[in-house]
């Protein structure tokens, strides 16, 4: 098995839509380790504010076929393809690590991790001491270090169930 880390983000029925999501991860793949959710503001757009998150999840997919399943939830909760990259969403499921890989024509380790607060603080959270594949450094370092750190990300006090 194989730690996954998956990044989840909302601004449609935002509440809704990240619970739904958490429910079919856990249906998928059982145990999952959760960071606190955060409200934030859109990026690259006007638009109502998202909720994100991070996922951890242990799998014996690949990360072809683990990237797949979460289209699957994806489009199950009204996500369609082909939207602007910055637009609303139902759900966005990425996936940022599949354990210590760094394979750049997959995109892992995901770049959106040491770009932006609302991926690179939640898996701080959750994660904080394991290593970053590619930088090196733990999740908590280069939180640290962000530059970007200071946003008006909300962490919202969450009761999953």
């Amino acid at each position: 098995m194989t730690r996954a880390w998956i990044s989840a983000g909302t601004n449609v029925d935002p509440e809704a839509n990240l619970r739904a999501a958490i429910a079919s991860l856990r249906r998928e793949f059982g145990e999952l380790l959760l960071s606190p959710v955060y409200q934030t503001r859109a990026v690259g757009f006007e638009g109502d504010d998202f909720l994100n998150m991070v996922v951890g999840i242990d799998t014996g997919l690949p990360p072809h076929r683990l990237r797949a399943r979460l289209r699957e939830i994806e489009t199950r909760q009204g996500r369609v393809r082909g939207e602007e990259k910055f637009a609303p969403r139902s759900i966005d499921l990425d996936l940022l690590t599949w354990g210590d890989l760094v394979d750049e024509a997959a995109g892992i380790p995901r770049d959106e991790i040491l770009r932006y607060a609302f991926v690179l603080k939640p898996l701080a959270d959750v994660a904080g001491a394991e290593k970053h594949p590619g930088a090196g450094h733990s999740y908590q370092q280069l939180w640290r270090r962000f530059q970007g750190r200071q946003t008006d990300m909300v962490p919202l006090d969450w009761e999953w169930w």
